[in-house]
C-alpha cells in the first residue's frame, strides 16, 4: 500500500480539478494520537479542532492506517524516507504524462520539518512544489529567513495564543492561516483571501491572512481558535 494519497482527497481536490497542478499528500496521526509527538506546537484548539477525523478519516481504518504509517515512520525510518522517495518518483512521472505541476504536502495532518528529517525528498526533486502549514515559530523562522529549499513553502498557522508571531509574519511579507466562522475581508487591518478555493497555499498573495472557514468539531470551538465574528485578538 502507498504511503501517499495522490488526486483523491479532499483538501487538495480543489486545486486538482483547476487542471494546472496535481497534488500528493502524505496522513499521519497527529499530535501524539500514535505515541508519538507530530505537532509539537500544538494548542488544545487545534488539535480539537484538527481535521484528523473529518470526512473519510474518521473511519476506524484509516485511523488505523495513519498511526500504523507514524509507527513505521519512528521505527524504520530509512525504509519509510525510501518508500516515499520511490513513490515521489512515480509522481512525477506521472505528472509529466498527463501534463500536470507536481505539488506535494508531506504534513498532511502532522507538522514536521521535513527538510531536516529528510531533505533528499525536497531536494532530490526540485520540480516538485513542497508545501505545507506550521505553528512552529522556529521552522517558520528558518523559512523566513531563507533557510529552506526554493521549492519548500511554509504557510504559519494562527492558534489561540499565537497572534504576536502571526503579526511578525504578516508585517515581513509572508501568510498565515486563519480559521473564521465566516470569513471577512480584512482582520485586524490585514487583507483576508479565501484559503478554501484552493490548497495551493504557494499561490497565495503574499502578506495576507489566509482564512479557512471553520469544519467539522471547529465549528463548535471554545477556546478561541476559531475567530468569531467581530472578535479581537
Amino acid at each position: 500500500m502507498g504511503l501517499l494519497n495522490i488526486g483523491n482527497n479532499a483538501k487538495t481536490v480543489k486545486g486538482d480539478l483547476k487542471g494546472e497542478y496535481l497534488t500528493a499528500i502524505l496522513y499521519l496521526a497527529p499530535a501524539n494520537t500514535s505515541g508519538h509527538q507530530m505537532c509539537p506546537s500544538a494548542t488544545e484548539g487545534c488539535k480539537f479542532a484538527c481535521l484528523n477525523t473529518a470526512g473519510r478519516g474518521r473511519m476506524p481504518k484509516i485511523q488505523e492506517a495513519r498511526i500504523q504509517k507514524t509507527k513505521e515512520f519512528f521505527n524504520n525510518r530509512l525504509k519509510f524516507i525510501s518508500q516515499i522517495y520511490k513513490e515521489l518518483q512515480s509522481f512525477e512521472k506521472k505528472c509529466v504524462i498527463i501534463d500536470r505541476k507536481p505539488a506535494v504536502r508531506l504534513n498532511g495532518t502532522s507538522d514536521i520539518f521535513w527538510p531536516n528529517i529528510a531533505p533528499e525528498l525536497i531536494f532530490g526533486f526540485p520540480n516538485i512544489k513542497h508545501y505545507n502549514y506550521t505553528k512552529n515559530k522556529k521552522d517558520m523562522r528558518k523559512y523566513m529567513g531563507g533557510k529552506c529549499p526554493p521549492n519548500y513553502y511554509l504557510t504559519f498557522s494562527r492558534s489561540e495564543s499565537n497572534w504576536d508571531f502571526c503579526k511578525t509574519v504578516l508585517d515581513e511579507g509572508h501568510t498565515v492561516a486563519a480559521v473564521f466562522d465566516e470569513i471577512p475581508d480584512e482582520y485586524e487591518g490585514y487583507q483576508v483571501v479565501d484559503g478554501d478555493e484552493t490548497d495551493l497555499r504557494f499561490l497565495d498573495k503574499q502578506g495576507c491572512i489566509v482564512g479557512l472557514k471553520a469544519k467539522g468539531k471547529a465549528k463548535k470551538d471554545i477556546t478561541g481558535f476559531v475567530i468569531r465574528n467581530g472578535e479581537k485578538p
